[in-house]
């Protein structure tokens, strides 16, 4: 039995998750928000921590190993990769079995990747380091996928807070990872492991804990439970499958907003800041002043998410994407023409966390309120293998891009790929596209 309540609360008495039903009632969903919230802000502290541990010195450790630089950016394009590949896979399993069995999944071949990277920087193997830096990805697709989680029983008008709470949990672990990356590098000296690698050795470990923290306590699923608590919406395989979220995009122009939106202000972070500690080095940065510079840049993408959230739930989801387009060009303003200057690429590096953040946190919303709820799983799993995919491409393109022209054209680059986007954003406004429709009649606001 199913009560319909104003503001578009559905309540359902049950949610089934895997053999067994979890009760869910009206008084008990806050505290369930509550403990699905809580335990993805640790998980989230925890892959922060791990991925930018070891992201910090990927270039690096490629440069080390494959003994050039023009290779040096193909180490965190095989990240993104790895991310890209896997986040369909990911998408698919959430769909039929919920969000616990995914994300424990991303943090376990997380961790296996991360081996697999120590191994190949011991025995100096360039092609093996490559795939495990796809495996390592997979952590970053868990990361991603938990913001959705995040949604999945947020209220319609507060998902972009949702979002962005679990966002900005991972400024505690991103922060802190670059930091402790010349540490983790020392504490493996005697080991055999060239330094570089450490960092990954410590981020297999804390991708294990990530995984037990998920396993014993995502319970209920959250995912399993929205759509309990949703029972007029199809439940059919055909509904939840991967052809239907594919499909739920190309119908909306909204979910084509979204997808672009996340795609362009991923792909323009992921560029620009992959190829930063190499010139960084350059103007004879060393590894600490480094990990400062991207731990600034980190501290940007996350540590301002709910201000970003709330600012896409109060004045629209478009208004959040202006906002995007805005810091992202700043940023490449900043960075490309910072010269030798230290100070000015690390103010660079802050607003293009900025940027990035409200992309994503804006994108991220306007797609879950524009795709059917069956649909949003496989929908989500889309736009994260778009985004991937894109900012794999521009990684790798990077790397080239720096070695033959500069750092200052790579930041050239970066700020054309925003055209399209402002473009897109500024069609669904004169047109007078409906943005998050949802929201705004729960919510009794006038159009966004």
């Amino acid at each position: 039995m199913c009560v319909r309540q104003r503001r578009y609360r559905v309540f359902a008495v049950t949610a089934v998750e895997g053999r067994g039903a979890v009760p869910v009632t009206a008084d008990q969903l806050p505290a369930l928000r509550r403990r699905v919230s809580g335990v993805l802000i640790t998980t989230q502290i925890l892959g922060g921590l791990g991925v930018a541990t070891g992201i910090a010195l990927a270039a690096v450790l490629a440069k080390q190993v494959s003994g050039t630089e023009s290779l040096s950016g193909l180490a965190p394009t095989a990240t993104v990769t790895g991310t890209a590949v896997l986040s369909m896979p990911f998408a698919a399993l959430m769909t039929a079995r919920g969000r616990r069995p995914g994300l424990v999944l991303g943090y376990l071949v997380g961790a296996l990747g991360a081996g697999v990277v120590v191994l190949a920087a011991s025995i100096g193997s360039f092609p093996l380091l490559l795939c495990g830096m796809a495996g390592f990805g997979a952590a970053s697709s868990a990361n991603l996928q938990s913001r959705f989680a995040a949604a999945d029983l947020a209220e319609p008008e507060q998902r972009a807070r949702a979002i962005s709470h679990v966002v900005w949990a991972t400024t505690i672990g991103a922060v802190l990872g670059p930091n402790i990356a010349a540490p983790a590098g020392r504490s493996v000296s005697g080991l055999g492991i060239p330094a570089a690698a450490g960092p990954f050795l410590w981020a297999g470990g804390i991708f294990l804990i990530a995984a037990v923290v998920v396993a014993v306590l995502l319970r209920p699923d959250p995912l399993l439970t929205a759509r309990a608590l949703a029972p007029d919406e199809d439940r059919s395989a055909a509904a939840r499958s991967l052809r239907a979220g594919f499909a739920a995009v190309a119908a909306s122009p909204q979910a084509r907003l979204a997808l672009v939106t996340v795609a362009v202000s991923h792909t323009a972070m992921v560029s620009v800041m992959a190829m930063t500690p190499v010139e960084l080095g350059h103007h004879g940065a060393g590894i600490d002043l480094v990990g400062l510079v991207i731990s600034g840049h980190v501290a940007g993408m996350y540590a301002f998410s709910p201000l970003m959230g709330r600012l896409s739930d109060r004045v629209g989801r478009l208004s959040g994407i202006g906002l995007a387009v805005g810091l992202l060009a700043c940023a490449a303003f900043l960075a490309g023409t910072a010269g030798g200057s230290h100070g000015r690429i690390a103010l660079g590096l802050f607003v293009l966390g900025l940027g990035w953040s409200a992309g994503l946190v804006s994108g991220s919303a306007l797609l879950t309120d524009s795709v059917p709820q069956p649909a949003r799983a496989p929908a989500q799993g889309l736009s994260d293998l778009t985004m991937n995919t894109s900012a794999g491409i521009g990684g790798a393109v990077a790397g080239l891009v720096v070695a033959e022209a500069s750092y200052g054209w790579l930041n050239l680059t970066a700020a054309c790929l925003l055209i399209p986007l402002a473009a897109l954003a500024l069609l669904t406004r004169s047109r007078k596209i409906p943005v998050s429709d949802v929201p705004r009649r729960v919510a009794g606001r006038p159009g966004r």
